[in-house]
């Protein structure tokens, strides 16, 4: 702001400035003219420079400090309307010559609110700066560039890379439960390094992946992130709306997750060292039989039956509480992380580098995660037309997971746990591993020893990543940047999996397996940025990419070792070799892009943008996708009647349309493919190629239409912040499989038949509850997603989720027209017969029980998600507490139908045994116990999947180094923490938070989730 009759606007000045604060700008703009300025609720005011008596001159010095009393490097001391000034140094401190008594002097910090002290007769001036949330120069990273925070149109999500870090965690993704609305974070797994499966808005695709594309310093993927150090992030941005996404075009319509790692910044060389130590307890035991009880529940079971029983009463007796298979296989296990990171730079040259180590135990025997990582990033300018970037990630993953999940009547690991009798131990008198499966008369053949798979049987992997971008940014004048972008993402890796011949009927048995997955991008952007008249701003960016995908596989295996010494390292010592596999696939996208934003007077902002999309997968003539989107936003604040509100310090609407695409085939699925075999003729072999049994079809791209309509809105001096969106999202083109007549040779062809409509309501609200010595933060966040499957082909129904029980073969999951998408599909409990058999509700009143009578039992989705966050600060100490929920979702456990399975001689809960039919306790919780039980998947299974969980609950003492004068150091903290350390739910089983095999709300022996406890250090010089 200025007037025009004492401002000479028609000056003209060029400079160059980088991560600079805009104090700094302004001081190096107005630097040898008489005009001064002054930052005053987020305006810029010019004035002109009035010379005039300012009384005797002195020196002024003092020490800025934040809330928690540390020291403050890099703060910005200015006397105000002049352009005398300095910056803080390392220790907080500054002086400054030849000042007033009358002057002013202010104090501003990218993210503190600038304050403003009068000199007077002071000589010694300390200041405690405050933290704002929102700041003139905070920008937000969007696709292919950044934007102011109140310059957003679209809805995004920030979560800073504290925030992240606060969990010490081998996936990034696990700490963004909770923290914006809209993202759903669910665990396939709690074992150590255990990926994660994320939604954005709910489901998009029933044939391709619903997870969001990720963006890690401008490079394109999707998968695991746990290549990713949560410590080296700067900041995670999530794109939600079509307005956002759009400029992904096909790979969009999951939601797109920019993660930005950290950078350097000019100023002294800087070293951050942080290092934690945890240990991981097992949350949650099942409450299982004692070994007194187990032989009564037999002996009972026995005596249904028309048998003798299988134990006396003197060895019921003498059993009591038998042995604990579960405390056989959980331990308390550690956790190790630690992070080196040295940063700093010039106004040329910015670099930051980084090294870290974590080493994650598993709280199943055996089970472990470790990662060894570096990372760099380089900014140069050449000259003030050339610059370089540079930056890289280079990981070693290693693990081994044991056969800790899936299988029954004791399979696998954690099933054999919980089966095995506690009237058993592992190791019979001289040592050797005692045969289970022969220890009683009436146990499961199937039933496995868990010594075996602890001591005697492993599955490792070792995994190398390499992600490394370079560019070179050109800009022949201020405002116009063009930048080339080469960049790689290369994974190899080796999984070996064997069991020895100490294994239970074993003659030794490998596997080895390696894969290379090789991602080669080229991108070429040019941006501009202008503002003209002072109302009117444009920035517009156009480019084209390029990106191709190789996938390479081969594997072997072996079968009948005369010994385990070579283990997987020798497959030609097998007895019985397997037949080796190999594989091989090619895709490419080539993109041209193009988006637009304008300003008007700070006031209307619109944004368009466009992409289109040539994908080598898809069919002749359906090749180019295009993917269109606008948005809008208005800034109430701006206009007259709300401008001199004190109440209200931002008021904005936004609303947006666009079209985003999902690539959700595999490379070569439109063609006709061809599969080798082996035949024989007479009494030769012959190598044979055959078409499969899918019909290859003339596939196009699946779109996502979204309509976004969004809030913003600070009160009370941005103390109280409330964003709210509400969006509608509609899938065309579904991508869904097909049943074809068996006539045509083929029994299944893929088409674009279906449609999905997601629509939901978000909320988050942050909030400064107390200000001053005592500061209390809150952060709280809502979503609320109803999914809807709108068409379907021929309107027939999909069956999904088959997961195989002795008891029960059969799919458990339902993809329906007009029901929400996965429901969980069964039949209904109708109480016991008269002998305690289970009954189910006929349907269809036809006096049969069969597939007619099956009906929707349950929904994996959840009624809405919600996170909260707390952050109190009081002189050095800090308490978060971070909580985290889901309400409203079902859970099928699969593990628990051994609950009534009592045909193999398992261990069950404890409730099985208090809680089933007899002829006194005909209204019992289970059935008679008796082999000859049966089973269906029916809402028996079905359990209320809600809980409330303390996701992370940290204490943190700074210490006062300034007061014990240790200038060496800026920062020295200890904290302790504790992650999910309390979880309310009435889920019966180890954990809620479940997702086996990539099937929402499925819970099949899964591998348990943590408790931790840890304490670290945070050290900078």
């Amino acid at each position: 702001m200025f007037d025009a009759t004492v401002i000479d606007v028609s000056q003209r000045k060029s400079i160059k400035c980088e991560d600079q604060p805009i104090v700094t700008i302004l001081n190096q703009l107005l630097e040898d003219t008489k005009i001064v300025y002054e930052i005053s609720d987020r305006q810029i005011v010019l004035t002109s420079k009035q010379e005039s008596s300012v009384g005797q001159q002195k020196a002024v010095s003092g020490k800025v400090s934040d809330s928690s009393g540390a020291p403050l490097p890099g703060v910005t001391v200015v006397v105000k309307e002049t352009t005398n000034g300095t910056v803080t140094n390392a220790s907080g401190e500054y002086a400054l010559a030849n000042v007033s008594g009358e002057a002013i002097l202010q104090f501003s910090f990218i993210g503190m609110r600038t304050q403003e002290v009068i000199v007077g007769t002071q000589t010694q001036i300390d200041v405690v700066m405050e933290e704002e949330s929102i700041g003139i120069e905070e920008v937000v990273a969007i696709g292919y560039g950044t934007v102011r925070k109140s310059d957003l149109t679209g809805s995004v999500g920030s979560v800073n890379g504290d925030e992240i870090a606060s969990v010490p965690t081998a996936n990034a993704m696990q700490s963004l439960a909770g923290r914006t609305p809209g993202v759903y974070v669910m665990q396939n797994a709690g074992g150590p390094g255990a990926d994660m499966q994320v939604q954005i808005r709910g489901s998009n695709s029933i044939q391709g992946s619903n997870e969001p594309l990720y963006v890690v310093d401008g490079f394109l993927f999707t998968g695991s992130l746990n290549m990713i150090n949560s410590n080296d992030i700067e900041s995670i941005e999530i794109l939600k709306d079509a307005s956002a996404t759009a400029i992904y075009g096909s790979r969009g319509a999951n939601g797109v997750v920019l993660i930005t790692t950290k950078r350097g910044k000019s100023g002294e060389t800087r070293i951050d060292f942080e290092s934690s130590f945890g240990v991981q307890k097992l949350r949650k035991k099942l409450e299982l039989m004692d070994a007194e009880e187990y032989a009564n529940f037999y002996n009972e079971q026995a005596t249904n039956d028309g048998l003798e029983p299988y134990f006396s009463q003197d060895e019921i007796d003498g059993f009591g509480a038998g042995y604990d298979w579960q405390d056989l296989i959980f331990v308390t296990a550690p956790v190790y992380n630690s992070t080196l990171t040295v940063s700093g730079g010039n106004e040329k040259t910015k670099f930051s580098i980084s090294g870290s180590i974590m080493d994650q135990k598993g709280i199943i025997q055996e089970t472990y995660f470790k990662r060894y990582s570096l990372r760099a990033n380089l900014n140069h300018e050449i000259n003030k037309l050339l610059s370089v970037e540079y930056s890289s990630i280079l990981t070693k993953n290693l693990r081994d997971s044991e056969s800790s999940q899936g299988g029954n009547r004791g399979g696998t690991l954690l099933s054999a746990a919980i089966a095995a009798p506690p009237t058993l131990t592992p190791y019979n008198e001289d040592g050797t591993y005692r045969l289970l499966a022969t220890g009683h008369s009436f146990l499961s053949g199937a039933l496995f020893n868990p010594i075996n798979y602890l001591n005697e049987e492993y599955n490792k992997s070792d995994e190398n990543s390499v992600l490394a971008n370079l560019a070179l940014v050109i800009e022949p004048i201020i405002g116009l940047k063009v930048r080339i972008q080469g960049g790689l993402k290369n994974t190899e890796d080796r999984d070996d999996s064997y069991r020895t011949l100490n294994f239970t009927n074993s003659q030794g048995v490998a596997n080895v397996s390696v894969s290379n997955n090789l991602s080669l991008l080229n991108e070429n952007t040019i941006s501009y940025n202008k503002t003209i008249n002072k109302i009117h701003n444009i920035s517009a960016v156009a480019g084209f990419t390029y990106q191709d995908f190789t996938y390479k596989s081969l594997g072997g295996s072996g079968s009948g070792f005369l010994s385990d010494a070579l283990e997987t390292y020798d497959l030609g010592a097998a007895g019985n070799p397997g037949v080796p596999s190999s594989g091989y696939s090619k895709s490419v996208i080539l993109s041209y892009l193009g988006r637009l934003n304008y300003s008007f007077n700070n006031k209307y902002l619109l944004t368009a943008s466009i992409r289109t999309d040539g994908a080598s997968k898809y069919s002749d003539g359906h090749k180019w996708g295009y993917f269109p989107s606008a948005a809008f936003a208005w800034k109430l604040k701006q206009e007259p009647f709300l401008k001199d509100n004190n109440l209200i310090d931002d008021f904005k609407l936004r609303t947006s349309w666009g079209v985003t695409g999902s690539q959700a085939i595999n490379a070569y699925q439109t063609l006709t493919q061809l599969s080798s075999g082996i035949t024989v003729f007479g009494d030769d072999q012959y190598t044979t190629f055959a078409p499969g049994t899918q019909l290859p079809g003339d596939l196009k791209w699946e779109s996502t239409e979204q309509f976004n309509l969004g809030l913003d809105i600070a009160l009370h001096n941005y103390r109280y912040r409330l964003t709210a969106d509400f969006y509608l999202k509609n899938t065309h083109d579904l991508l869904n499989p097909v049943s074809l007549p068996s006539s045509l040779g083929y029994s299944t062809t893929i088409k674009n038949v279906g449609q999905i409509r997601n629509n939901g309501i978000e909320f988050s609200l942050d909030s400064k509850i107390l200000t001053g010595k005592f500061i209390w933060n809150l952060n709280a966040n809502l979503a609320i997603n109803r999914s809807k499957v709108i068409k379907l082909y021929d309107g027939q129904d999909i069956l999904t989720g088959s997961f195989s029980h002795p008891l029960i073969t059969d799919n458990a999951k339902l993809i329906r027209e007009g029901e929400p998408l996965g429901v969980f599909y069964g039949y209904l409990t109708d109480g016991y017969d008269e002998t305690g058999v289970e009954k189910y509700k006929d349907l269809e009143e036809d006096g049969v029980i069969n597939e007619l009578d099956k009906t929707i039992i349950g929904d994996p989705n959840p009624d809405f998600i919600y996170g909260f966050n707390s952050n109190m600060k009081y002189k050095n100490f800090e308490l978060n507490l971070f909580i985290q929920g889901s309400y409203g979702n079902d859970i099928l456990n699969v593990s628990g139908i051994s609950r009534i399975d009592y045909q193999g001689g398992l261990n069950l809960p404890k409730e099985v045994y208090y809680n089933h039919w007899t002829v006194d306790n005909t209204d019992a919780k289970y059935p008679k116990i008796s082999t000859n039980s049966t089973a269906k998947y029916s809402n028996r299974q079905i359990e209320d999947g809600s809980y409330l969980r303390f996701k992370n609950i940290q204490l943190t003492y700074n210490l006062p180094l300034h007061r014990w004068n240790f200038y060496g150091l800026d920062k020295v903290q200890i904290y302790f923490s504790g992650q999910n350390l309390i979880t309310f739910t009435k889920y019966s089983w180890y954990d809620p938070e479940i997702n086996s095999g990539g099937e929402q709300g499925l819970d099949h022996y899964r591998y348990p989730t943590a408790k931790t406890y840890s304490m670290g250090i945070k050290v900078s010089f």
